[in-house]
């Protein structure tokens, strides 16, 4: 049953990848900002100077250790410098005054998962040329040394997690006697400080990052103080205060060999319950829709894997290594089987939950970097746990409750040489032998297949950290355009009404679009003209006329092409009347 049990999770991870194929219609989390409109639109050509510039995203995002400014095209500021951010909004007042020329908006926040967001778009007033959108500012890029240490420091987390928490928890539920082991004393201790190094790693990161620097303003003071006044910073020295504590209970009551007594096994288990969720709540969890639950499953995710690797390493260092009595091994290995199969499963089904919410379609899965990663931790994933179904299989063999002596066994493959006795089972079964034996002659083939989970749960902690650094293949993949914009005057005047657009796909080629006009009470009306433009700033491309046809009342359809990737501006010209004529604009990415 054991070996079925554990068969059956790995089914289940192929059927539970199977429905992320058919999610391709599912809505996309937004998971990593993107700019939905501003005012002014890019490319738009003003009567006066707008007192302030908005850009609004699809998600909550903060200046933190970034920038918002308007320049002209000397790259001079002409903003106020009082850039702020309410919600989804971000506001950049303007000084007074400017002159008819050409401006450029640049900008890089930070998004609700911790990733930095920059762009540019650049507007005119009056008679003034239009400015390139890319000939001033800055880059956007991260710093190289910044983006290889941010996921190191990611790492040395998650592997200081799984030897703080798995370890520990492994003995208190599996096998006591290993409290007398100094050698998994010290991997428990060197984890916990692992988890404190790596989370104030991060937050001296999280500020260069932000900001676009290099390391070597690692130390800068209001880099750091950025950082500790968002939630991000605030969770992660939480997470870092948390493991200090954690380490300060469990070392203090484990020593001389002893288990540490109920009181501080209770204490011990709540703060690492509370620094699995300092370590869920942050990154792509906290973003996108329903974000308490997202968090929720983080969390069992984090859990799970801790368990299941920390135990992995305290049966590898602690329990196959050292003289560890026949006895104590027949009463620990079933219960740590059972324990491993429960956290496989939950592993499982997290993992995939949370695949559909940041992949969402085949196509995202197998055309964008996070996707990739996903796909390549998904592999190993399946070796190691083939590895995990030859130590399940050995245990059932040998130590298991429910053998099967004339059923030959997956483990035999890891043999070497070992023969088996007449009755189809090893030598040196240690259910038979007295409990103080040595362990029996077959221990090396559980040995080699926990070595081979030991190595490959060490590569997947790493993918893991790579995939908390990259954007959602949701955010990276090309979406459909869908948003209702605001149709605003030359003066910036809002209230002659809405229009929605919906552009299917947004990619590189032929693709539809949909306009559906709407007056100030919410009804589809007819204006005297419309026209819809699209242009790419940056490479320079456009403005390309789209020809429109309607499509009944208030409706309009067009076949436009676009002809490379990149960041597009969706231009709409409506003129209401004989004296009114109004605009709206969205910014999107065509991937």
């Amino acid at each position: 049953m054991g070996v079925r049990r554990l068969s059956g999770a790995v089914l289940l991870l192929g059927v539970l990848l199977g429905v992320l194929v058919d999610v391709g219609t599912a809505r996309p989390a937004a998971a990593h900002a993107t700019v939905v409109t501003t005012m002014p639109a890019d490319s738009a050509r003003l009567d006066s100077a707008p007192a302030e510039v908005v850009i609004e995203f699809d998600e909550p995002v903060s200046l933190g250790a970034g920038y918002a400014r308007v320049l002209d095209g000397d790259g001079e500021r002409v903003d106020t410098g009082a850039a702020e951010v309410r919600g989804s909004t971000l506001t950049v007042p303007v000084r007074d005054g400017l002159p008819d020329a050409g401006y450029v908006v640049t900008y890089r926040v930070v998004s609700a998962d911790s990733h930095p967001v920059s762009g540019a778009f650049s507007f005119a007033v009056g008679n003034g040329e239009l400015v390139a959108a890319g000939s001033v500012g800055e880059g956007d890029g991260a710093d190289p040394g910044v983006a290889v240490a941010l996921p190191a420091a990611r790492w040395l987390s998650y592997l200081g997690l799984t030897l703080g928490l798995g370890v520990p928890l492994v003995l208190a539920t599996c096998w006591p006697g290993g409290w007398a082991v100094p050698r998994l004393r010290r991997l428990a201790g060197a984890g916990l400080a692992a988890v404190v190094v790596g989370g104030l790693l991060s937050l001296l990161l999280q500020g260069p990052y932000a900001a676009g620097n290099g390391l070597g303003s690692l130390v800068d003071p209001q880099l750091l103080g950025t950082t500790l006044d968002s939630t991000f910073g605030r969770t992660l020295l939480l997470r870092v205060v948390v493991a200090a504590l954690l380490a300060a209970v469990l070392l203090r009551s484990w020593r001389r060999g002893r288990a540490p007594g109920t009181g501080w096994l209770i204490a011990a288990a709540v703060l690492a319950a509370a620094l699995v969720v300092a370590v869920a709540a942050v990154g792509h969890p906290v973003a996108g829709p329903l974000p308490v639950l997202a968090v929720a499953v983080a969390a069992v995710h984090v859990a799970a894997m801790s368990a299941w690797l920390g135990g992995l390493v305290a049966l590898f260092a602690g329990a196959l290594r050292g003289p560890t009595p026949a006895g104590e091994l027949a009463a620990a290995l079933p219960r740590w089987s059972s324990l491993a199969a429960g956290c496989i499963g939950a592993l499982v089904v997290t993992g995939v939950l949370q695949s559909v919410r940041e992949v969402g379609s085949v196509s995202a899965l197998f055309a964008t970097t996070y996707g990739w990663v996903l796909v390549a931790k998904v592999a190993l994933v399946l070796l190691v746990l083939v590895a995990a179904l030859v130590s399940r299989d050995w245990v059932q063999q040998r130590v298991g409750t429910r053998r099967r002596p004339s059923r030959r066994v997956v483990a035999q493959a890891f043999a070497a040489g070992e023969a088996p006795t007449t009755d189809g089972t090893a030598t040196g079964d240690p259910a038979t032998e007295d409990p103080a034996a040595e362990p029996p002659a077959t221990i090396g083939v559980l040995r080699r297949a926990v070595l081979v989970e030991v190595v490959g749960a060490a590569v997947v902690l790493a993918l893991s950290a790579v995939l908390v650094g990259t954007p959602p293949a949701k955010a990276a993949v090309a979406q459909p355009v869908e948003v209702t914009l605001p149709l605003q005057s030359a003066g910036g005047t809002t209230g002659a009404g809405t229009v929605q657009v919906l552009l299917d796909p947004a990619t590189p080629g032929p693709t539809t679009l949909h306009l559906y006009l709407f007056d100030a009470d919410g009804r589809l009306t007819q204006p005297q003209q419309i026209g819809v433009t699209l242009t790419e700033v940056g490479q320079e491309i456009g403005p390309l006329d789209v020809d429109l046809a309607p499509a009944g009342p208030g409706h309009y359809v067009g076949d436009p092409t676009l002809p490379t990737t990149g960041t597009w501006t969706l231009t709409a010209t409506v003129r209401l009347d004989e004296f009114t004529a109004v605009t709206a604009s969205t910014v999107f990415p065509v991937r």
